[in-house]
């Protein structure tokens, strides 16, 4: 990934990937440069791989609530971000569904979260997908499960889903 969160090509761990997480950076490059939600809250988006997603952000004194610890939109939103990656990895459009959140622990002013997302199932047009919300030290602050809906399109143009590949 390149300082401003976009991914780049051949970055990371995805370095020498296959045809699907080579798509998957592609998608995740486009989504990342219309996605000024995550980008304004200092989010980076650190991998993606095809049904996969890890995200990062650190958290900012605006986002601390009244008992001193980042408000649980933030967090929710941070998982949000992270399916969402992980989901449109195969360059089908696909968006949330339905999703909850299990709140686990507190975090706090300075702490960096990182929300990693990883596709369980699809099936039809459907999927489900699980993302745990760490400490950048491992302690799990929040699960989150999302169940996502594919619709009409794709997210780049000229390529193939990797569906349509397979």
């Amino acid at each position: 990934m390149n300082e401003s969160g976009t991914p780049a090509p051949g970055a990371g761990p995805g370095a020498g990937a296959d045809d699907a997480d080579v798509l998957a950076r592609r998608v995740a490059a486009a989504m990342w440069a219309d996605d000024a939600a995550s980008a304004g809250l200092g989010m980076r988006l650190t991998f993606v791989a095809e049904g996969r997603a890890v995200l990062e952000m650190p958290v900012r004194a605006d986002m601390v609530n009244g008992h001193g610890i980042v408000h649980g939109g933030f967090v929710f939103m941070l998982a949000d971000s992270a399916f969402a990656f992980a989901c449109n990895s195969r360059n089908r459009r696909t968006v949330a569904q339905a999703c909850d959140i299990v709140f686990v622990a507190p975090a706090r002013l300075g702490d960096i979260l990182v929300a990693e997302a990883v596709e369980r199932t699809t099936f039809g047009r459907n999927g489900i997908c699980d993302v745990t919300v760490r400490m950048a030290g491992g302690a799990v602050i929040a699960e989150f499960r999302g169940r996502s809906r594919q619709i009409e399109g794709t997210v780049v143009d000229g390529s193939e889903s990797s569906e349509e590949q397979a």
